[in-house]
């Protein structure tokens, strides 16, 4: 976690790369950050067996989950809780 900056200012906020949100970096905990590990996908191709990541041209009758969880929302909860990840983080 970070500290206050020299004067007593807090750091400014950042946004974290996994659930998209902005965070106060002196606040982040290990269940800050609610995200999903894996992609937002079609189900599976009877004819090829495989998954298919979704493409804004997919037809709306298209069966769609999140890969991790099956959580078929494209905007469901997160099923993972971990720190926030700036995208200044390595």
């Amino acid at each position: 976690m970070e500290k206050a900056e020299a004067g007593g200012r807090k750091p400014p906020e950042k946004l974290c790369r996994r659930c998209k949100a902005t965070f106060d970096p002196s606040s982040n905990s290990p269940s800050s950050c609610r995200f999903h590990p894996s992609f937002f996908v079609c189900r599976r191709h009877d004819d090829q067996k495989r998954y298919y990541e979704l493409d804004p041209d997919d037809p709306p009758y298209a069966a769609k989950f999140y890969d991790c969880c099956g959580a078929e929302e494209l905007d469901a909860l997160g099923c993972k809780s971990h720190f926030h990840v700036s995208y200044d983080d390595d």
